[in-house]
């Protein structure tokens, strides 16, 4: 039965855990796993430009001994000039998966339920689930383990901070999300993040006051004010998240050994300072490369 990969609460612990372990192999030992998809077609639908996750999927298939397709939105453009049940029942005949880096998580959902084969989440409005794994497998580098760890994200309830909270949800990571009023993730992401850290005794909090969101936090990670789509609001957006900016003076309420997380690109100046994200306690770049690595455990596990 051909499984999907849109949000990270579709893999269980046990899953997370076993894609962790071969995410770990693949980076340890490249030339092992050149034969894993020796001839697979994973089809790379881009609506949204990027740097790491064209990079890491295109590179990635390739390591495993498979090849990648790009198509932009001047090949596709997905519901516009072809339906996305049309994409759907044309590339399966053609490729062995599809990653869809979006803006509606609807698209990824159709693309899902219409294409018989597996469809990888790249990035929707909603979740960013790829981004999370990448996460959490660079916490486990560098914590050794999970247990008692607290994750405060700091800025703006987006796609991020969902998938964020769905991971720490599945591993009994507490998760807090501190956040100016009004800019919340959205209820129905912490209802299900909070049914799925039943299982693990996660706690999932939301803050609107940064210090104390970040109070004795092992790990403090944020992300851009505005995301694509939203740089109408950019100015104002500002203004309101200033106080949420991660300097060195709100890293000082978290850990002594805390890490700082940004999924990247970042804004210097604002979400953060360069003193933080230049830090020896920064961990950005290893997080950046770590989705090559689990993005290949992900396309292993879904199309072998």
């Amino acid at each position: 039965m051909k499984r999907d990969f849109l949000s990270v609460l579709d893999f269980t612990q046990d899953e997370i855990m076993e894609t962790f372990e071969t995410a770990q192999s693949m980076k340890a030992n490249i030339p092992q796993h050149l034969n894993d998809l020796r001839g697979k077609a994973m089809a790379l639908i881009f609506e949204k430009p990027s740097l790491r996750t064209r990079t890491t999927f295109d590179i990635g298939i390739q390591q495993l001994g498979g090849f990648s397709l790009y198509l932009s939105p001047a090949e596709i453009s997905l519901g516009k000039r072809e339906s996305v049940y049309d994409v759907a029942k044309n590339l399966e005949r053609m490729v062995q998966g599809i990653m869809i880096r979006t803006f509606g998580h609807q698209i990824v959902v159709d693309m899902a339920n219409y294409a018989n084969v597996p469809i990888i989440n790249g990035l929707t409005d909603y979740s960013h689930p790829c981004q999370a794994m990448a996460d959490f497998l660079t916490i486990l580098e560098v914590k050794k383990s999970f247990n008692g760890l607290k994750l405060t994200y700091v800025g703006d309830g987006n796609n991020v901070a969902h998938s964020l909270m769905f991971a720490g949800a599945r591993l009994g990571v507490n998760v807090t999300i501190g956040c100016p009023k009004g800019y919340e993730p959205k209820p129905e992401a912490v209802k299900d993040a909070n049914e799925a850290a039943k299982e693990t005794g996660a706690r999932i909090i939301v803050e609107n006051d940064p210090f104390t969101a970040v109070k004795n936090a092992d790990i403090v990670y944020t992300d851009v004010w505005a995301s694509m789509g939203q740089e109408d609001e950019a100015a104002e957006r500002r203004k309101i998240f200033l106080p949420f900016q991660v300097n060195e003076e709100l890293m000082g309420a978290a850990k002594d050994d805390a890490i700082f997380m940004h999924c990247l690109p970042a804004h210097r100046g604002d979400e953060v300072t360069d003193g933080v994200i230049d830090a020896p306690y920064s961990v950005v770049f290893q997080e950046a490369e770590n989705r090559l690595h689990v993005q290949k455990a992900i396309m292993y596990k879904l199309l072998k």
